[in-house]
């Protein structure tokens, strides 16, 4: 008992801990009820009774679930669809979820002959904050090339369009990064959870119709625009309306700059020629109509029209939005996102090049559920064997059960730190897990025969120090290894060489320590040990 309290005295050891009970609450494992909403389509019944998707930044334990339908208690997947199949038109629908009650009605859609759909995609409510990769949880991953050479800029936009695309379609679990190969090749990849290959391709394949319209009637499209404005001199924070403190939050104002081609200018002035002029209090009047945005038929934005705009056929013309928040910072922050969002918007349908598809990889929900059930029953049965194996080397259960509780440790450090940086835990994390407990057991029992079966003429100070000497070697080693990994398949290694990173760092900063410090507890024994052996 006292050397116990003596072990939790020691600043290794409240590090040690710390660090455990923070990556626990980063992972927050929680048993959740009903379904979690994944994706709302948009103009569906779902969609039009307030229900929104969520955002990718949300955690999986905060996102919204369905609990009930009808005061019918939703428990899975099944149940879920079970209920769902047998609502009827114009048939008034009450769901509960873990933050509200929704009331909505499916009715006949006369453009389509069909019934309205209720669109919701659901999926099992997660019980942790870790987030599983497509390999483990079901979906597609895409990996897109451009048919020419592409800049940075370039190669941003196309990630922007793709983003901003599926956004539109009321999809939440996407992820689009740029990735460069060894090659200096670029890359796009898109993973897409709860889609099957064929709707995936769909997506991303369309070059992309967009359309500018004033009273239900076309303006301009994608082809129309010649130059959308990206510099500070013809985008940004607009230096004559700026930012206004309305009391409760603050609002700001962006312009962006457009140059149309000239039968585009000449309908923009045909169409706002007749319309009236409103007056502002900021001295600026604004046109009766707006100017509403579609992208691939889906309406993405609405804007006021300037007065000076009307009737007149201009090529160069500025566009302008705002954005809110409640500092004078975060609002400029939104209002230039804002800005970003219509830039991609704008030049959606005039894409700098064309993209093909390079790699597909497509998993159901059923066998990525079961691949998790099976690395993970692996991964116990290889726990219990590298434990019995230590027991029977040391034949002393302390030292092996502190092995074990090292191993057990950097495995729930490493969940902790990939749910902090946003890492989705895949098969290639998973290898990079079984790697770092690899490299640590190692590091143990090397800390552990330098304790325990050094040579007489070292203390245990100089044996602690030489056995930290080659674990900081091999920590070097494999850091040096993991760096080029991360860009290696065109990143599509990132998850192993991220983790594995995240667990040889916690290992050499958090588990050795506090290991080193219970052995050299423990050699206060090593006289009975010695005898024992």
């Amino acid at each position: 008992m006292g050397k116990a309290i003596r072990l939790l005295k020691q600043m290794r050891m409240i590090i040690f801990i710390l660090v455990v009970v923070f990556s626990i609450v980063m992972i927050r494992p929680i048993k959740s009820e009903g379904v979690a909403i994944r994706s709302i389509v948009p103009d569906s019944a779902a969609a039009e009774s307030g229900m929104i998707a969520p955002s990718q930044k949300i955690s999986p334990i905060s996102r919204e679930r369905i609990i009930e339908i009808n005061d019918v208690k939703i428990n899975s997947v099944n149940d879920y669809y079970d209920i769902t199949e047998k609502i009827k038109q114009n048939q008034t629908v009450f769901i509960k979820t873990n933050k509200q009650i929704y009331s909505l009605t499916l009715n006949f859609d006369d453009a389509t002959n069909k019934t309205q759909d209720i669109g919701i995609g659901v999926y099992e409510a997660p019980s942790s904050n870790i987030k599983l990769g497509l390999d483990l949880e079901g979906g597609t991953s895409i990996l897109l090339s451009p048919k020419k050479e592409v800049n940075t800029a370039d190669l941003d936009i196309l990630v922007d369009n793709i983003k901003r695309r599926l956004n539109v379609y009321g999809l939440s679990d996407i992820v689009v990064r740029s990735a460069v190969d060894f090659d200096k090749k670029k890359f796009i990849l898109v993973e897409v959870a709860g889609l099957n290959q064929e709707e995936v391709v769909s997506l991303v394949s369309q070059q992309g119709n967009f359309e500018a319209k004033i009273k239900n009637q076309t303006v301009f499209s994608g082809s129309d625009i010649v130059y959308v404005g990206r510099g500070s001199q013809d985008s940004g924070i607009d230096p004559r309306a700026g930012c206004i403190n309305r009391g409760s939050d603050y609002v700001c104002q962006f312009f962006l700059g457009l140059s149309l081609s000239q039968k585009a200018a000449q309908r923009q002035a045909d169409l706002t020629k007749d319309l009236q002029v409103i007056p502002s209090p900021g001295g600026e009047g604004y046109l009766s109509e707006n100017i509403t945005f579609f992208l691939d038929g889906k309406k993405v934005d609405e804007l006021t029209i300037s007065q000076d705009l009307k009737g007149k056929a201009l090529t160069e013309i500025r566009i302008s939005g705002s954005g809110t928040g409640p500092s004078l910072q975060e609002a400029r922050e939104n209002t230039l996102n804002e800005m970003k969002e219509m830039q991609t918007i704008l030049i959606t349908g005039n894409l700098p090049v064309e993209l093909e598809i390079s790699k597909i990889d497509s998993i159901s929900p059923v066998f990525g559920k079961d691949l998790l059930k099976n690395v993970f029953l692996i991964a116990l049965i290889s726990i219990a064997i590298v434990s019995l194996i230590i027991f029977i080397y040391y034949r002393k259960i302390v030292v092996s059960a502190s092995i074990v509780l090292s191993m057990v440790a950097e495995v729930i450090i490493i969940l902790g730190f990939a749910v902090l940086l946003g890492q989705d835990l895949d098969l290639a994390a998973m290898a990079g897990i079984i790697v770092s407990i690899g490299t640590g057991v190692d590091d143990v029992i090397v800390i552990t025969d330098e304790a325990l079966r050094g040579k007489s003429i070292y203390n245990w100070k100089q044996k602690i120090k030489r056995a930290f000497f080659i674990v900081f070697g091999a920590y070097f080693a494999t850091m040096a290894a993991m760096i080029p990994l991360m860009f290696a398949g065109a990143g599509l290694l990132r998850g192993f060489a991220i983790t594995t990173m995240i667990g040889i760092t916690a290992g050499v900063l958090v588990t050795r320590p506090a290991f080193a410090k219970l052995i050299e507890i423990l050699l206060e024994e090593r006289k009975e040990y010695s005898e024992e052996k």
